[in-house]
């Protein structure tokens, strides 16, 4: 029998706007988070509203969603403490802000229109009529940065997601879900019905505000035979190549002022190294999701041992290959995937490059993992693949001084935000981030599972009750198989597919790193760090917050097995 936390029921202490806001229930979403059900879209904005002007203590972040408002908080003891509090909100002292009017040029060619015709009972022509026809309104942002959830004046196209969503919608495409339009704003994993496209910039960093229509404005989609791009803003902003983003790389993030001449010099990113630190927090809102390292734990131990901030920005390396060269002397530690660590001489790193398996390595040295280490002028640091784990994090002293977009230098893979991923040839500037004139004592290395199964445990809900006792016992009594398509933003995993004991679509919701999201496949994807800020498909359970890190350690290829426990303090 597993233990499915039930959801808190408490009645609002204030009507809104004169009219009873009727019972509230609060779920737990794992341990750090609570999602409260309203009886409408009204009483939903109010209290994002309240709690943006005037935030619970402990809280974090606030994300309206269809009929829900989710709050992660700082610690499991202060999501409690927010959950207790919602009895004495006064939703009617809410001050909502009236926003302007955005309108939108659509060519309207997309490859669901006849099946949206075909639900709605319309002609292709009337969809289109429908869709212009009316005035919509962005009640809240999600799932991407710039991503506006918009609701119209009827629900004339009020059409369900597809079965199946797709792995790549193309940036700019216009779409209905539900009863909302939306405009991707960058090529992301979708499951809307696409009816046109658009070149309007939805989200862009160089704007004062980067969203184009934010949460209270109005739209008016407005047909049109071609489309004409502006020339101005970020390339991620108009849909294109987010490595190309403004101010990721290197020659436009130095000169911040704390910005030293000596560095690492990129020989070779291997499989994929982003720049990382603790992530960007308080932009739910905005529908920009934290991002930072997979690993955080990692992360600040390879900070600390550097004598670095626990959040200076370090590598993230994915299964090794990561080959380094300083220039002038610095001090590194590498920790996370335990793999062997090889420093090859200043006059054999450029003959390296070319032919770094050719022999022996004349001078060479290995050092320790979780270990800080001299890597001097000209030498060149080369991590092989990892021996248990997936993911490395590279700590320089005083971190990694690149531009930091939104207060944070971590690559957000989904949304854009951050530096691109690193390249051949490019330098990577050594900054001041130091909280200690002295390096750590090496450290003991974490143990990751060598039998092939890691055990991660979870909390159920908030939606485990979408799921009979059948189905929340095959999620943990099997090896869930971590998938190719696994990334960032979540791991796809393959195993006994779940049914589901309740039909129909679920409103989107607020999620969060850790979540169980279970499509109507049946296959669970397990979001990560870039996962989207909002999802229509029901969560059966969250992992605990330190599970996190193990998990971000499951190469491909792993399994996985789910332990639900039971919600600290209950």
């Amino acid at each position: 029998m597993l233990d499915v936390s039930p959801s808190i029921t408490s009645a609002a202490a204030e009507p809104v706007n004169h009219r009873p806001a009727g019972a509230v229930s609060v779920r737990p979403v794992g341990s750090r988070a609570v999602l409260a059900e309203l009886p409408g879209m009204q009483e939903v904005l109010a209290l994002q509203a309240l709690l943006l002007e005037n935030p619970l203590p402990g809280q974090v972040d606030v994300l309206a969603a269809a009929k829900t408002v989710l709050v992660t908080a700082e610690s499991p003891a202060d999501a409690r403490r927010i959950a207790a509090d919602f009895p004495g909100l006064d939703l009617a002292s809410a001050h909502q802000a009236e926003g302007g009017l955005v309108v939108i040029d659509t060519v309207y060619d997309g490859e669901d229109l006849a099946e949206v015709a075909r639900l709605t009972g319309l002609s292709e022509d009337g969809v289109v009529a429908a869709h212009t026809g009316q005035t919509w309104t962005v009640a809240f942002a999600g799932f991407a940065p710039g991503f506006g959830y918009m609701v119209g004046e009827n629900t004339r196209l009020e059409v369900p997601r597809r079965s199946s969503p797709r792995t790549a919608v193309p940036a700019g495409s216009v779409a209905l879900a539900g009863n909302y339009s939306a405009v991707y704003p960058r090529q992301s994993p979708g499951g809307w019905q696409l009816i046109g496209r658009t070149a309007a910039g939805m989200w862009d960093l160089d704007r004062p505000q980067p969203a184009l229509a934010r949460p209270g404005d109005r739209v008016q989609y407005r047909a049109v035979r071609e489309l004409v791009t502006l020339g101005s803003g970020s390339a991620a902003a108009a849909g294109g190549d987010p490595t190309a983003e403004g101010g990721t790389t290197v020659e436009r993030s130095v000169g911040e002022g704390n910005v030293l001449a000596a560095g690492l010099r990129v020989v070779s990113p291997g499989l994929q190294s982003l720049i990382q630190d603790l992530g960007r927090r308080g932009y739910a809102a905005l529908g920009v999701s934290a991002a930072g390292a997979l690993d955080r734990g990692s992360l600040r131990r390879a900070n600390r041992l550097v004598g670095n901030a626990a959040g200076a920005a370090a590598v993230e390396i994915v299964a090794g290959g990561l080959r380094v060269q300083a220039v002038g002397d610095q001090v590194l530690a590498v920790t996370g995937a335990t793999s062997e660590l090889t420093i090859l001489p200043a006059s054999g790193a450029s003959s390296a490059e070319h032919a770094p398996h050719a022999g022996p390595n004349v001078g060479a040295r290995t050092v320790a993992m979780a270990t800080p280490f001299a890597l001097l002028d000209g030498e060149t640091l080369e991590l092989g693949p990892p021996q248990s784990g997936f993911r490395n994090y590279l700590g320089i002293r005083g971190g990694v001084a690149v531009a930091a977009p939104l207060g944070s230098r971590s690559t957000d893979t989904m949304s854009g935000i951050g530096p691109a991923p690193l390249a051949k040839g490019q330098i990577l500037p050594a900054g001041v981030a130091t909280v200690s004139n002295v390096v750590g004592s090496p450290e003991i290395q974490p143990e990751y599972p060598d039998t092939g199964v890691t055990v991660l445990d979870f909390i159920p809900g908030p939606r485990a009750d979408w799921f009979d006792e059948a189905a929340l016992e095959s999620l943990c009594s099997q090896d869930w198989l971590v998938t190719p398509q696994s990334n960032r933003v979540g791991m796809r995993l393959d195993g006994t597919p779940l049914k589901r004991s309740r039909d129909g679509e679920l409103p989107s919701e607020g999620t969060v790193a850790g979540a169980i999201q279970m499509p109507p496949a049946g296959l669970p994807v397990l979001f990560l760090a870039d996962h989207p800020i909002t999802g229509g498909y029901p969560v059966i359970g969250v992992l605990v917050d330190e599970h996190l890190d193990l998990a971000a350690q499951v190469p491909i290829g792993g399994r996985i097995r789910f332990r639900a426990v039971s919600l600290p303090g209950s």
